[in-house]
């Protein structure tokens, strides 16, 4: 069988199972105006740009807006630009408030407003070459994920589809202007990255509960309500040495998110323990975190968010950049004092600080419950009195401690699990260790 007939066909179909709209090759060419150079599905984009912006995009500067997102640069920069977009995080003028107005692209609340097209056989136009990708996802007219497909009996097919995609890049680069994932599968794995980060170390395999099941894998995968939180809140831009990267949180990591913001949302459960391995990530997904905590919308009020690190976390490349993140309300404790006056003024935003700095500080400085602390290295970094400073100024508030070693005893009082595992009867709120890390990236 082809790659086409036995893996590519059946993706579609699956797809379309889940409610994407399975659009043929000659559809999607003739919804693109006939023009290979073109990225969008032009009629679909502007009846949805009607349709999610009552009163802000009519008639008058819908053509306005079309332009701007026919103007998106096909480079890393134009990407995290039209990941603005989607995310409504971009503007247009409206004549009638003589004011600007954030635009919406795509309705992330309401996942039913939103239009799911996949097709097949793509091709794009670029200057000067043309490259075809096999299956293209689109939300509402706009390219969000492309995948390579590749037969299962081809040796290094997986190998070779990575290549092709590096190759697209290269030589097409328009056609990832806009789309922010990329897949490559031969069956039994789907692997799965960024666009414009396609080094090896950067791409993972997608674990489902049956690991040979295809039609698991793609139906989880491309899960519509999944896709589109990957697209808000779990693709993230940074500045790494003067250079601008691209990252996605992994399985792990959203897992743990989802879990921690249910458990700070719990008004009957104050700990929890997320047990991951070293090099998994924790203080990328500590900070997702933190960011979707202080996002409006999350919880009734603005909270606190105080994360405990040490100074290495604290000097790193990945904390420098936590504006990026999209935290805006940030206070690093410089000393003692310092934390002591942030924390008493009822501070809203993120705190950082580490440990040591609770040092003798008053007890209740913040009787407030809308205080989540999340503490790396919680192995040790409750060990002693200054865990019992931090828990006694912030009595009401949740703790999430975060390590890749847990221990039975500390040195003074209880071990990793009794101090943060009370409240699940594993004693942990999410595991994942070395074991699951190694075959996460088989």
């Amino acid at each position: 069988m082809s790659e086409r007939s036995a893996v590519q066909e059946p993706m579609l179909k699956y797809a379309d199972e889940i409610g994407w709209q399975s659009v043929s090759q000659s559809e999607a060419m003739g919804m693109r105006g006939g023009d290979t150079a073109a990225l969008y599905f032009f009629d679909v984009l502007k009846a949805q740009l009607l349709k999610l912006n009552k009163g802000i995009v009519d008639a008058s500067n819908c053509a306005e807006v079309m332009r701007k997102l026919g103007l998106l640069k096909p480079t890393l920069a134009g990407n995290q630009e039209a990941l603005l977009w989607m995310r409504g995080e971009k503007s247009t003028f409206v004549a009638s408030e003589n004011r600007e107005r954030n635009v919406t692209l795509i309705d992330f609340e309401n996942p039913n407003n939103n239009l799911f097209h996949v097709t097949d056989e793509w091709w794009q136009q670029g200057t000067p070459n043309r490259n075809r990708a096999d299956v293209v996802f689109l939300i509402n007219g706009i390219p969000v994920a492309i995948v390579e497909a590749k037969s299962a009996n081809k040796q290094d097919g997986l190998a070779l589809g990575v290549e092709q995609i590096r190759r697209y890049h290269s030589e097409t680069p328009e056609m990832f202007t806009t789309a922010q994932l990329f897949g490559v599968t031969q069956l039994t794995d789907l692997f799965y990255g960024v666009t414009w980060n396609t080094s090896r170390k950067n791409l993972f395999n997608w674990k489902t509960d049956e690991p040979t099941n295809y039609e698991q894998k793609v139906k989880t995968f491309f899960d519509r309500e999944r896709l589109l939180k990957v697209l808000q809140q779990s693709i993230i831009f940074q500045n790494r040495d003067d250079q601008l990267t691209k990252i996605v949180l992994r399985q792990h990591q959203t897992r743990a998110v989802e879990k921690v913001v249910e458990r700070v949302k719990d008004p009957n459960k104050r700990r929890g323990l997320v047990w991951h391995t070293q090099g998994s990530g924790k203080t990328l997904t500590m900070i997702s975190i933190a960011a979707r905590l202080l996002r409006s919308g999350e919880q009734t009020e603005k909270p606190t968010v105080l994360m405990v690190v040490d100074r290495n976390e604290l000097e790193s490349q990945l904390f420098s950049n936590i504006t990026g993140y999209g935290i805006t309300t940030l206070e690093v404790a410089q000393s003692t004092d310092d934390l002591e006056r942030i924390l008493a003024s009822d501070y809203r935003g993120l705190v950082v600080s580490m440990i040591h700095k609770f040092d003798k500080r008053p007890a209740n400085l913040n009787t407030r419950e809308s205080v989540a602390v999340l503490i790396d290295e919680a192995h040790r970094t409750t060990g002693g009195d200054f865990g019992n400073y931090l828990m006694a100024a912030l009595p009401n508030a949740t703790y999430i401690g975060f390590t890749g070693t847990p221990i039975d005893s500390l040195s003074k009082g209880e071990g990793t699990f009794k101090v943060f595992g009370v409240d699940d009867e594993q004693g942990y709120l999410d595991k994942y260790t070395i074991e699951i890390a190694l075959i996460s990236k088989n």
